[in-house]
């Protein structure tokens, strides 16, 4: 479609069309999420479109751009790379996990029910995880063999490969076997990970009946503080909103090597080797510190000057396929608002995006709402990527899941060489290319 501007709308002359965020994407030769990069940089301004949904540009700044960058951009994701799923859609400054809500439902449900839902599309109400005693033992002696100063990625990645070797049916890719696995990987995890006082963990097969939801059993990984209700319904609810999120880098990494029809737990390493970039799972730290400082100096005035003087973003602004605030932080500041601890670190989130929208018109986004609560609930900077990881191993799965069914090895691009054209020379000893 194309919306008509009203007259007066621009000079005489003008272009007055209102393209949509697809239409404005094909004309710059970008992806639709590179449009919406575009509006968060001031380089494109946007319009909701008539009735709320999307939003629509106009065609002669869209032209502007173009004669600007000088050349369509080629898009990155083309051919095969383009895949068709059926679990997360992000539209219209929302996202919906199989076409519901997500945000409703990380209110309403646990998240081991919300992964159940992404998983078969069953909502299966008191469902609870469990780690088998075998598979959880071998995972906590790989953890406690680890140096002293090693992150929780760190032991996280090391846990999957050590339930991996104890899980003889790992090679199975039925669905039936991979959710099995599914199951049992994520309490592993949980089970694995040291109490924040470094206190042993209990050991042994609890029945599904005497489990506790896995929020709950995450709580003394992440901080000492003990839990109260309010509390607990943040972190489960971070926990269901960040099971996926589309094609992120962790799980297009993770699709790859479902792609090569790699076990569960494969596919579960390469999406956590991506994750633990400081652009990815890493980001909330930054948030994490970036608070701790406004809380000190009292104000965030001078701490997000700091951050522009020294020419580096604002850590937990801003997000690329979002023109608004990030529907997650969204749905995690309403619920923080209702912790009484929280209110000091949520009052600092809210001082820093009014201070730096003086300067840029960015939003927050899930790693500030992250920051938040780990900061209220005396959590160390890394515990908002401990979150990000455990919950994202859900959406890794599911999206495995899909890719079993695909062509394997679909994923096969093609380099385009740039080096010397052969034929060379046989290099001799200490010669260098230039």
């Amino acid at each position: 479609m194309k919306d008509q501007a009203a007259p007066g709308d621009g000079p005489a002359g003008a272009t007055t069309d209102r393209l949509t965020t697809r239409e404005t994407a094909e004309r710059l030769g970008v992806k639709p999420e590179t449009v919406y990069a575009y509006v968060s940089r001031g380089q494109l301004s946007s319009r909701r479109a008539p009735g709320g949904r999307g939003s629509t540009f106009d065609a002669a700044e869209v032209d502007a751009l173009l004669r600007r960058t000088g050349r369509r951009e080629p898009s990155p994701v083309t051919g095969d790379l383009v895949f068709r799923t059926g679990i997360t859609l992000i539209e219209g400054d929302r996202y919906y996990f199989r076409g519901v809500d997500a945000t409703e439902l990380a209110t309403h449900y646990a998240y081991e029910e919300i992964a159940e839902w992404l998983w078969t599309g069953d909502l299966r109400p008191g469902t609870r995880f469990t780690a088998p005693a075998e598979a959880l033992a071998a995972a906590r002696r790989t953890v406690d063999a680890l140096p002293a100063h090693s992150g929780s990625t760190d032991r996280l990645r090391v846990a999957v490969v050590a339930a991996a070797t104890a899980d003889p049916l790992r090679f199975d890719l039925s669905p039936e076997a991979v959710l099995g696995s599914a199951r049992s990987l994520i309490p592993t995890l949980v089970g694995a990970l040291p109490t924040s006082t470094g206190a042993p963990t209990t050991t042994g097969h609890e029945a599904a009946s005497q489990t506790p939801g896995l929020a709950r059993r995450l709580w003394p990984k992440l901080t000492a503080h003990p839990a109260d209700a309010a509390s607990l319904t943040v972190l489960d609810a971070a926990l269901g909103l960040l099971i996926d999120h589309d094609l992120a880098a962790s799980t297009l990494a993770a699709r790859v090597a479902a792609s090569a029809h790699a076990h569960p737990y494969a596919v579960v390493s390469a999406g956590l080797g991506v994750l633990e970039g400081p652009l990815h799972g890493a980001a909330s730290g930054l948030a994490h510190r970036m608070l701790v400082e406004v809380l000190e100096r009292g104000s965030a005035a001078p701490v997000v000057a700091d951050h522009l003087r020294a020419g580096r973003r604002v850590p937990g602004l801003g997000h690329r396929l979002y023109t608004a605030e990030d529907p997650r932080a969204r749905a995690l500041f309403a619920l923080l608002a209702q912790v009484p601890q929280a209110a000091p670190a949520l009052a600092a989130a809210r001082d820093v995006v009014t201070t730096t929208a003086r300067h840029t018109p960015l939003h927050a986004n899930v790693d500030l709402a992250l920051a938040v609560l780990s900061v209220s609930s005396g959590m160390s900077a890394e515990a908002g990527e401990t979150v990000f990881a455990v919950s994202r191993t859900a959406g890794w799965i599911a999206h495995a899941l899909e890719e079993y069914g695909e062509r394997p090895l679909r994923m096969r691009p093609s380099g385009q060489y740039s080096g010397p054209r052969p034929p060379q020379p046989l290099p001799g000893p200490g010669s260098a290319t230039t």
